[in-house]
């Protein structure tokens, strides 16, 4: 795929690989860790505009960002418009250069509050809401689907909607709500959105490798696309997409996620992520539920760190466990 900066506003990214907002894992140690390895743009983890609003002190660690981190960008989930606008515009969130509206997610709680992909199909809301982010001088970005059931798609639609009321950009993931994380991607449709607006298309869903990357590009005519799972599970591919050179090794990359979720977070916070990253990034080595009874059996981050290198130099026999 042609890798190339992409302009977001007044923002300039340095390319147009971008990391989705995945809950439980975008933290700002993975956030910078994709940013070392060639992401243009990385999102906090999905934030209840309405949590924030009552001043939840779990959902006030999800903005938890450092001076190193360039740009910033926060993920918002949200249904009544005057909320998101108040939270946009707050001083919570000053020191982010992007706010993302979820219109895309799935999960049936979310949906039937009004919220996430239940935006798509009230567009009078939707542009609303983007309307009333816009008003925080951010550049904004919508997340969305392409509609909510496979006969019933309406992505280009939606997309003229998002450029009309003021977004700077609209990232599609190519399945509909009722497909939730499975299936192909549907390709056609974030080709028919990139055709009907000029602000720029990112791509995501069904990303795996640098091939499937390369397959959504030549199919939809996207400008750039997003990373979500997969990144997880193979953090070197934004370095492997951007060609920007990394010779550190997964051991090394996950000894600095260590060190720096340490001295972020208290050490709950710091061993639940390092357990759930290491989990994914051995989903394809042999002994996996070995490997993750010892993570799990680990009582303090020096028993986990260690347990951590014998996993990722190849030292750990799951047989002797």
């Amino acid at each position: 795929m042609i890798v190339k900066k992409l302009r977001l506003g007044g923002l300039m990214l340095s390319s147009n690989v971008l990391m989705a907002p995945l809950a439980g894992y975008t933290c700002y140690p993975f956030r910078m860790l994709a940013y070392e390895l060639g992401a243009g743009l990385c999102f906090t983890e999905m934030v209840s505009a309405n949590a924030l609003k009552y001043k939840d002190r779990a959902t006030s660690r999800l903005l938890f960002s450092g001076n190193e981190e360039r740009p910033k960008a926060v993920q918002l989930l949200g249904g009544v418009p005057s909320v998101i606008e108040r939270t946009a515009c707050s001083e919570l969130l000053k020191e982010f250069d992007v706010i993302d509206i979820n219109m895309g997610c799935p999960v049936p709680n979310v949906f039937k509050s009004g919220e996430g992909s239940a935006l798509m199909l009230d567009l009078k809301r939707a542009s609303d809401i983007i309307r009333g982010c816009k008003k925080s001088g951010k550049a904004v970005t919508v997340k969305c689907r392409t509609g909510i059931r496979p006969e019933e798609m309406f992505t280009a639609e939606f997309a003229r909607m998002c450029e009309a009321s003021g977004a700077d950009l609209i990232t599609i993931h190519g399945r509909s709500r009722s497909m939730m994380y499975d299936g192909a991607p549907c390709y056609e449709e974030i080709a028919q959105a990139k055709a009907a607006v000029s602000i720029p298309v990112i791509a995501n869903g069904g990303i795996f490798s640098a091939e499937d990357a390369e397959r959504m590009m030549d199919l939809t005519g996207a400008d750039g696309v997003m990373i979500a799972r997969y990144g997880l599970e193979d953090p070197f591919i934004f370095s492997e997409l951007t060609k920007k050179p990394c010779k550190k090794s997964r051991l090394q990359l996950m000894e600095e996620q260590i060190r720096l979720v340490s001295s972020c977070y208290d050490e709950t916070f710091s061993m639940a992520y390092i357990r759930k990253l290491a989990s994914y990034g051995m989903k394809k080595r042999k002994g996996t539920k070995q490997y993750k009874a010892r993570l799990y059996q680990s009582g303090s981050m020096e028993e986990l760190s260690e347990v951590v290198r014998q996993i990722f130099d190849g030292r750990f026999d799951p047989q002797k466990g």
